[in-house]
């Protein structure tokens, strides 16, 4: 590990100069690409010099501890730095760990309806309301790309756009079978009901991180559906793209031009084949894969929304929390923080 940290700091240097050298700074691709390194090591660098003036200040103290005036005061300073190096040398290993690339990137996420009927797309609904006022929460901004909605008020598929810095670090732990456990608002009998809704999250990537061939793509318009107006049922402004290679299919209708529809669906597109890349090669490393709390599995079930009692589990990592509706509210933060904390700890097991 700590060959590891002395290159990383070697490297942290070199950077020092490289992005002060008016040569670099003129070529601003060049600039910006080693300045976002920098900044990616930064952490790593302050937390090791952290660790080296801790191991300093020890051998400096055990010179100290021959005093007989100072011994008690070296002893006990030294004591209490000892004491400090286990922690550091663990922010250490999981500042070590890769960071998932797309950690800062914007998400699409889509939601459907699943088992359960109607009861299902009014969950659906519900899951859309939750991850929205996460969003507000978080002063991000959502958009929704594609809707379609019951006359219930359910809906059964929605693809929507949230925008913000370390949205996919946040959410991308959702994607899976989400499954309710509730009296349904149609039930008259008071029975409990157990539907399922899939949540899919996908990080937003550019356009050079995917090739598409437009050969490959067949585009059809149609008058969009829902709420919209005169305008949106009376144009063909809505696009559905098909990918015929993969079969992957997108559709856009929010936006009142085609144009504007076209651009949007070719985004998600995008989303949707780098996902499928990333889930190849999440399966060709199987033995890595068991290990890893999960991103992009949507047949796999993940938590379970238990409203008689208040509960939500998540099967993953084996937490319940007693407290449905603020997390129907948006209050997601402590599942999250404790996803997120056992991918890095299964991680940091297998760099070891």
């Amino acid at each position: 590990m700590f060959d590891k940290l002395e290159n990383v700091e070697k490297r942290y240097e070199e950077l020092n100069i490289k992005i002060s050298d008016p040569e670099v700074i003129a070529n601003q691709s060049e600039w910006q690409k080693l300045m976002k390194e920098h900044a990616d090591i930064s952490e790593i660098v302050e937390k090791y010099r952290e660790y080296k003036k801790a191991i300093a200040t020890i051998e400096e103290l055990k010179e100290m501890l021959n005093d007989k005036e100072m011994h008690d005061l070296a002893q006990a300073e030294m004591d209490e730095t000892k004491e400090k190096l286990p922690k550091i040398e663990e922010e250490l290993k999981l500042l070590l760990v890769p960071k998932d690339p797309n950690d800062d990137k914007n998400v699409i996420v889509e939601i459907r309806g699943g088992a359960g009927g109607e009861e299902s797309s009014l969950f659906a609904a519900d899951l859309f309301r939750m991850y929205s006022m996460y969003a507000e929460k978080k002063r991000w901004k959502s958009e929704v790309l594609n809707l379609n909605e019951t006359e219930l008020g359910g809906i059964k598929e929605v693809t929507f756009m949230i925008t913000g810095k370390g949205a996919y670090s946040r959410l991308k732990f959702e994607s899976g079978v989400h499954r309710v456990q509730r009296v349904p608002e149609t039930e008259t009998s008071g029975r409990i009901h157990t539907s399922t809704a899939t949540v899919a999250v996908l990080p937003e990537v550019d356009e050079v991180a995917v090739e598409i061939n437009l050969t490959d793509l067949k585009v059809d318009t149609f008058r969009a559906s829902g709420a919209g107006g005169q305008h949106v049922n009376k144009t063909e402004s809505a696009i559905r793209i098909t990918h015929i290679p993969t079969g992957v299919i997108v559709e856009c209708q929010t936006e009142r031009s085609q144009i504007q529809n076209r651009e949007t669906a070719m985004s998600m597109l995008r989303s949707k084949l780098y996902e499928a890349q990333l889930e190849k090669q999440r399966s060709e490393q199987a033995s890595a894969r068991k290990n890893q709390v999960g991103t992009g599995d949507r047949s796999e079930k993940i938590r379970t929304y238990n409203f008689p009692q208040g509960r939500i589990t998540d099967h993953r990592i084996g937490l319940s929390l007693f407290r449905v509706d603020d997390f129907m509210n948006g209050g997601l933060d402590e599942m999250l923080d404790a996803l997120n904390a056992a991918d890095r700890a299964a991680k940091l097991s297998e760099e070891e």
